[in-house]
């Protein structure tokens, strides 16, 4: 069976690689990531998430990253958290995002040549100004849309050659 990485994956990938990026510990960053990823195709389906109270440009200047006790704010986004085991994961729909569930549902469509993908994403996320990676819209726009499907179709070319 040829592995196709699509969308879903590119956005986890790139949103874990942004937090990673942003000084999220890497287990933290993969959850984010397969979270995020969750959140976007829920929104396309017309899910909408509880209206959280944005944080003001001046909070996120003097506090990028926050977190509290059942949410974590990376910029002007927000993710429900929680802990399972001494660890911090994130959750949506009362499902936890783990390493494990990345490894699974992102990674393994990568036939064993996910850390190329990775090493590219992270020099990607490298190249834009910390205020694009915290902003949840310019993330969107000007980062994950333009290479979407470039990305797609390149690292399922990856995939495939590793078979």
């Amino acid at each position: 069976m040829r592995s196709i990485v699509g969308r879903f994956q590119v956005m986890a990938t790139l949103q874990a690689a942004r937090a990673y990026v942003l000084g999220m510990p890497l287990d933290l960053a993969k959850s984010w990531g397969l979270n995020r990823a969750i959140f976007y195709a829920a929104a396309k389906r017309g899910f909408k998430e509880k209206a959280i109270r944005k944080r003001s440009g001046e909070e996120i200047l003097m506090k990028p990253i926050e977190e509290k006790p059942n949410a974590y704010f990376m910029g002007d986004e927000m993710a429900y958290k929680k802990k399972l085991e001494r660890r911090t994961y994130f959750t949506i729909g009362g499902e936890i995002q783990t390493e494990a569930e990345f490894e699974r549902q992102i990674e393994a469509r990568f036939g064993g040549r996910y850390r190329d993908a990775w090493k590219e994403a992270v020099e990607l996320m490298k190249k834009f100004p910390k205020e694009t990676l915290l902003s949840q819209r310019d993330f969107y726009e000007l980062v994950y849309k333009p290479v979407r499907d470039e990305l797609a179709s390149k690292w399922t070319k990856l995939a495939a050659e590793s078979k």
